[in-house]
């Protein structure tokens, strides 16, 4: 039965890692950590005279480089002066050049969020009367491409590697201590740490291009690493990268020298380890807390420490969960892995998801702020699904608790009594096999390897030591083997064995949803945004303009989105209008088609259509639009995304 679990094992490994590299590589860019909450001038307006500057408002404060915010005009030359710069709070503003002509110009911006995560996007403004602009933003992402799939998958080992080294320190040295010996536990942790370091280095090389031009060619500039040795990012993965030099001591100590010690120094020694190891960890942990979510936002002195905790945790349940794996169907004959050991792991994982749901309950108010968040923004629904990973995979453990229960029954002076039975017919064994190979040296009948091993001396008492060892060496591979399928036979090993392979898939898959949880907006950001947009459009609507939004799904492939619409003045007669396609996460959006038409009811008057001109990606426009009377106005778009797919979403306005 066993025979055919192990390929079974290393199949279902590879597939999950193999769905897990394609669930990251298909996520695209990261989501915008911070928001643009406001501009001025705003998006679509059409000013009188070209302003002095150009200034945006985040929902976070925002790191800039000199590239950071650019003004281009409608043939696509930059207009705007000297570097951005902040003006007080989360506003940054980057001057204009005098006399700027009429027309449509193109503000992008590049920054980098406070908790590590590149911001990208760009919005269109007039001058005097909107104009056809040659400049496209279809580009204006940040985090996308090679790059980007890069530092995903960095982001992913570096978890997947903290979590086996410090999940699996743990296990040897608080539930099964004599897996310092066993090479399986030793390759396991020494794995963890190489993937840990060589993830940091990686992402201390791709982070300048990330967060700037997204080159494959930028990875390897050295100035760019420079400006990220200077950045928050960059100190959080150096100093992981000294931590690291100080856990590669530990392994050392726990690993070489432990072994080596008597049972009263080994206790002063673990001691010493159990404390030097849990400030190791401790500091690996807050690498991350100090430099992403945690650190800014809402608490951020009391987030940081839940941070830490909450990946202590993890990595002592999940890293502890694949250690066990690994002892489960790799530990030898003569080292096997203890009940006592499993039921310690148990208590060990029991401690670590209590302290997992403290944690996240806080983490997931920190960064939600409201039930509706949880199915409105992509981090709740993501959280959703995380929390659902978090209760199968506790079921399982539950029945894990179960085999391990039996498997304590099963094994206690029972396993003594064997063991004892089986060394002392191992030393009759290998007494009667020095017996038989005195006998053959005296002139019994040889044969075969015995024949061989008798001649190798003059006076025979070289073959017979040569034959003894040799005897000695069959006995123990047999006894060695026998064993190993006493213990493979074990139903409530085997049952143990099944179910911790079960949480181990559904681990790989919780981790791959939490390094995306990583790289998602925040729920409470989103909603904030979302709120600083919606009072922008009253303030505009209250000024005489009319601004609509309205949802739309045409039901295809990409085929969600926002349309925005914006009339002015809004009353009867003649009127300027602007119309925007937007993505759910707020950039634009090119589509092949977009109609308007208007429609007075109560007067049956309508509907009056209008076919706007395009004028930049995600933006139509259309001038002299005439509103024959005031009115409950019904305003329905139809918005194509592609040859059969469409939407017609309406809303009512009032106009006049």
């Amino acid at each position: 039965m066993t025979s055919t679990i192990a390929p079974r094992v290393r199949t279902l490994v590879l597939l999950l890692l193999a769905a897990t590299g394609l669930l990251l590589a298909g996520a695209g860019p990261v989501s915008a950590h911070a928001a643009l909450t406001g501009s001025d001038p705003r998006q679509g307006a059409v000013v009188d005279k070209a302003p002095q500057q150009i200034s945006l408002t985040f929902s976070e404060k925002v790191a800039l480089s000199d590239d950071s915010l650019r003004v281009l005009d409608p043939k696509g030359k930059r207009v705007d002066r000297g570097d951005p710069a902040g003006t007080g709070g989360t506003t940054y503003a980057v001057k204009l050049h005098g006399g700027l002509p009429d027309g449509t110009y193109t503000v992008t911006y590049q920054v980098v969020s406070e908790d590590s995560h590149p911001v990208a996007g760009a919005y269109t403004f007039s001058i005097g009367a909107p104009s056809r602009t040659s400049v496209s933003v279809d580009g204006q992402t940040a985090g996308g491409g090679v790059v980007g799939v890069l530092y995903g998958f960095g982001r992913y080992v570096s978890y997947a590697g903290f979590i086996v080294l410090v999940g699996g320190a743990a296990f040897v040295l608080g539930c099964w201590r004599r897996g310092t010996a066993v090479r399986s536990m030793q390759r396991l942790v020494v794995s963890g740490w190489l993937a840990l370091t060589a993830a940091t280095l990686g992402l201390l090389l791709v982070r300048g291009s990330y967060t700037g031009s997204g080159k494959v060619g930028d990875i390897f500039d050295l100035d760019l690493l420079g400006q990220v040795l200077q950045t928050k990012t960059g100190a959080a993965l150096v100093s992981r990268l000294l931590l690291l030099a100080a856990a590669a001591l530990f392994i050392a100590v726990l690993f070489g020298a432990y072994d080596k010690r008597d049972d009263e120094e080994k206790r002063d020694l673990t001691f010493g380890l159990a404390i030097g190891g849990t400030v190791v960890a401790a500091g690996l942990a807050a690498s991350w807390a100090m430099s992403e979510h945690a650190s800014t936002g809402l608490q951020p002195g009391l987030a940081m420490p839940v941070d830490v905790l909450h990946l202590l945790a993890v990595a002592g349940w999940l890293g502890g969960l694949t250690a066990l794996l690994v002892a489960l169907y790799r530990a030898p004959a003569e080292t096997p892995l203890d009940a006592a050991a499993v039921r310690r792991f148990s208590q060990l994982a029991f401690g670590s998801v209590l302290t997992l749901v403290a944690t996240g309950v806080y983490q997931s108010w920190r960064q939600l702020g409201s039930w509706s968040a949880f199915t409105g923004t992509r981090y709740g629904q993501l959280l959703l699904v995380k929390i659902g990973l978090v209760v199968l995979l506790v079921g399982i453990a539950w029945i894990s608790r179960r085999w391990t229960a039996r498997l304590a029954q099963s094994g206690g002076a029972d396993a003594e009594t064997v063991t004892e039975d089986e060394d002392d017919k191992a030393e009759k064994e290998h007494v009667s096999a020095g017996a038989g190979a005195s006998a053959t040296a005296k002139g019994a009948p040889e044969t075969g390897a015995a024949a061989g091993a008798g001649s190798a001396g003059i006076d025979g008492s070289d073959g017979d030591s040569e034959r003894a060892a040799q005897l000695a060496r069959q006995r123990a591979a047999i006894d060695t083997a026998r064993r190993k399928r006493e213990r493979d036979a074990d139903p409530n090993r085997f049952g143990l064995r099944r179910s911790v392979l079960a949480e181990a898939a559904v681990a790989v898959a919780l981790l791959a949803v939490t390094t995306m949880l990583t790289s998602t907006e925040p729920g409470r950001t989103e909603e904030q945004a979302a709120a600083a947009t919606s009072s922008a459009t009253e303030d505009a609507n209250a000024a005489g303009a009319l601004t609509l939004d309205m949802s739309f799904d045409t039901g295809g492939e990409d085929g969600k989105g926002v349309v925005r619409i914006d009339l002015d003045p809004a009353r009867p007669g003649s009127n300027e209008m602007h119309v925007y396609v937007l993505r759910p996460n707020g950039r634009a959006f090119d589509v092949p088609e977009v109609k308007i038409a208007f429609t007075l009811e109560e007067q049956d008057i309508g509907p009056l259509p209008v076919v706007p001109d395009h004028i930049s990606t995600g933006h139509w426009s259309a001038s002299g639009v005439q509103i024959p009377m005031a009115g409950d106005w019904k305003v329905a778009v139809t918005v194509r995304t592609s040859d059969v797919d469409q939407a017609t979403v309406s809303k009512n306005a009032q106009i006049g």
